[in-house]
């Protein structure tokens, strides 16, 4: 085995500390520190406690300075608590208009996901919970239904149509219709639920797509959940539903990026509205958390109707931590790398020293984000040090002296972390998305405003077309033109949608409200019999407007940006230990041009169409190869066998062998240099050559 400083120089820096994401998205959890906001996680539990003897729907302010970790403490939340309720994690809403279906939608989203050490998905444990308690009330041969019907989760079966029925009436009889918005469709979705053949589709009714007729009639549905109130009913079931099992926690994260007024403030009127339709409507079994930074909810909460405000009751503040905390924070990261060593070194926090955080931080309270930033700072000079040797010069801090500010950091750095952050980032939406469809249209045309506005795309205004579909559809001025452009996307599947929708372009262009209309949509545009058809082949059909089709690549490109764009409003990113602004993350962007391999932008005109990379048929290394360039950069010195694991996780499709071919590549380029060369593999070390 090594020495902990042999495992420092092979290791990457254990303090690299991105934004936290939606708790259902992060398959490897950052370690945690049992004490560290304990207070906080004791209430919730006690509030959450409260919920579950009596029903009763409670609301609380999380609130904390950027910094603090609220998305981590929402995710540790989870961690803790998934047995004794479900988990919801709503990101921000980009229209107040549609805030009810964002809620449905991000609720279904994040109740099929499966809970850690569980085999079913948060949607399936809710329903057999559920089952379980109105057994107990049944007759005889009605449990022996439901019994039956439980034991067909997850199997192959014969759906009957008596059966289903039968369960219907079970549960209209057991609970009742009152309170329960479309009784007869809701319920028989439920039991939809149990059959696999039909559980996807039922999900799909659930979040809110808009599905075509042919899919409606296979579930038994005559419409879906296509507006607000309907939304609004649908959610108003599962709480009436989740009386009979656990509570729902529904966490509102990111509040930076909910929809704006036309004065350019957050609409956080339109979320208390939703708490209070909630009250007013004598909800049970929800938990609602709203994490908001403290300088927002300052500069907000007075915009917010007094009543409403009121039945948000509870605050819970997430403190600043002691550095008795801190020092066990930044154990928590060098755990796994001191236990990988010859043997422990005497300190936890080895190679960092106990009396730096006090004198950082006289006050002896931090941020999380202040600890991290300072001990990835301290673990990068360290590391250098181990590198020259242990010459001269030797930290400061190494003998109990105050570490001066960090020097200035090249642009070729931040440019490195940057496009890691970038690829990082597109790994996880690629694994999120895997079909437009997954995607709401409001939340579609949110991620085109955000990248026009990145690239300085003038007077870009949303909702070109109007009527119901307004949300999907904005204009912009063209590039170097005085011509105005309109957007609509739209992929609802239901042809009576698609000819709504197709109304209102007309309409607009009658208007002259833009000389050129872009349609975006993958999805069918129907046939010569439907009259939605006959108006879109009108407008696109030997005219100057155009139908663009999107690829599955291109929604990837918007969705990263857009959670970028989600962790910078809520100055949860930062860039070589620095919290970037929205102007800084657009600069940034344009500088790198990282959306001008967005074909969608190509085919709107927004950035140049670039040729086909030609790589002679052959597989495509160069990302690979800019991946490892890049993390080279971000660490200065690594092991050449962290380097290759790191890119193999990362690309799914490339070999070991194809990682040792790229390190020849870039070392006989004079990028990087191997330090000890006839080192055997696992020894070897590896940095960036400097001009």
């Amino acid at each position: 085995m090594a020495t902990i400083d042999q495992l420092i120089k092979q290791s990457l820096n254990p303090f690299d500390n991105n934004a936290a994401r939606n708790f259902w998205e992060d398959q490897e959890p950052a370690p945690t520190v049992d004490s560290i906001h304990q207070e906080a996680l004791t209430e919730i539990k006690s509030v959450l406690t409260q919920i579950a003897q009596d029903h009763q729907t409670r609301t609380l302010i999380l609130y904390g300075d950027a910094g603090a970790g609220k998305t981590h403490f929402m995710g540790r939340l989870k961690q803790k608590l998934n047995d004794q309720a479900f988990f919801v994690y709503i990101e921000p809403f980009p229209q107040s208009d549609h805030i009810w279906r964002h809620i449905l939608r991000h609720t279904v989203d994040s109740l099929i996901n499966t809970p850690a050490g569980q085999t079913d998905s948060q949607l399936i444990l809710w329903l057999k919970s559920f089952l379980s308690t109105i057994r107990q009330n049944l007759q005889s041969e009605q449990q022996s239904l439901i019994d039956k019907i439980k034991n067909f989760f997850g199997k192959t079966k014969v759906d009957t149509r008596g059966e289903r029925q039968s369960f219907i009436e079970i549960l209209k009889k057991t609970i009742g219709t009152k309170g329960i918005y479309n009784s007869n469709e809701f319920f028989g979705i439920l039991y939809d639920l149990t059959n696999p053949n039909l559980y996807s589709l039922a999900c799909e009714w659930l979040k809110g797509d808009d599905l075509d007729d042919e899919i409606l009639k296979e579930l038994r549905i005559k419409q879906s959940i296509d507006n607000e109130e309907k939304a609004l009913g649908i959610l108003g079931n599962f709480s009436r539903l989740s009386v009979k099992t656990q509570p729902i926690i529904l966490c509102f994260d990111q509040l930076d990026n909910i929809a704006r007024l036309p004065n350019g403030l957050l609409d956080v009127q339109a979320l208390f509205n939703v708490n209070s339709t909630i009250y007013n409507g004598n909800w049970e079994g929800f938990l609602i958390i709203i994490s908001i930074r403290t300088s927002t909810w300052n500069e907000n909460y007075k915009r917010v109707q007094p009543a409403d405000l009121d039945r948000a009751s509870v605050k819970v503040p997430l403190k600043r931590i002691t550095v008795e905390e801190g020092e066990a924070l930044l154990a928590s990261r060098l755990y796994k790398l001191h236990h990988q060593a010859y043997s422990l070194p005497d300190s936890p926090i080895h190679p960092l020293n106990t009396e730096v955080l006090p004198k950082v931080f006289p006050s002896r309270k931090a941020s999380p984000r202040q600890v991290l930033t300072l001990g990835k700072q301290l673990f990068q000079e360290y590391k250098e040090w181990l590198f020259r040797d242990k010459q001269q010069p030797k930290p400061k801090w190494l003998d109990g002296k105050a570490p001066p500010p960090p020097p200035p950091v090249s642009p070729d750095r931040i440019q490195a972390e940057f496009q890691l952050l970038w690829q990082q980032e597109y790994k996880k939406i690629q694994g999120k998305i895997g079909k437009i469809s997954l995607l709401a249209a409001p939340d579609l045309i949110q991620m085109v405003q955000e990248a026009l506005e990145a690239l300085q795309v003038q007077a870009i205004q949303p909702r070109l077309i109007s009527g119901t579909f307004a949300g999907y559809s904005l204009s912009y001025q063209q590039p170097g033109k005085r011509e105005k452009i309109g957007i609509v996307w739209t992929e609802d599947a239901n042809m009576k949608s698609f000819f709504n929708v197709m109304n209102a372009c007309q309409r607009a262009i009658q208007r002259n409200l833009c000389q050129t209309l872009y349609l975006i949509r993958i999805g069918s545009v129907g046939n010569a019999k439907l009259a939605g058809y006959k108006i879109y082949s009108q407008i696109f059909t030997g005219t100057k407007h155009v139908h663009v089709k999107p690829n599955l690549t291109s929604v990837h490109y918007l969705a990263t940006y857009h959670s970028l764009v989600n962790s910078t409003l809520a100055q949860e990113l930062i860039i070589a230990g620095k919290t970037i602004t929205l102007q800084k993350l657009q600069s940034l962007i344009r500088e790198y041009q990282i959306l001008d391999k967005c074909i969608l932008l190509q085919d709107l005109g927004i950035v140049s169409k670039q040729k086909p990379d030609d790589v002679n048929g052959k597989k495509d290394l160069r990302p690979v190869k800019d991946f490892m360039l890049n993390l080279v950069k971000t660490q200065g010195y690594m092991g050449v066998p962290t380097l290759i694991s790191q890119a193999v996780s990362q690309f799914s499709d490339v070999n070991e062998t194809e990682t040792q071919y790229l390190i020849d590549l870039l070392c006989q380029e004079k990028k990087v240099k191997i330090i000890n060369p006839k080192a055997k593999l696992q020894d070897q070390l590896i940095c960036l050559i400097t001009h």
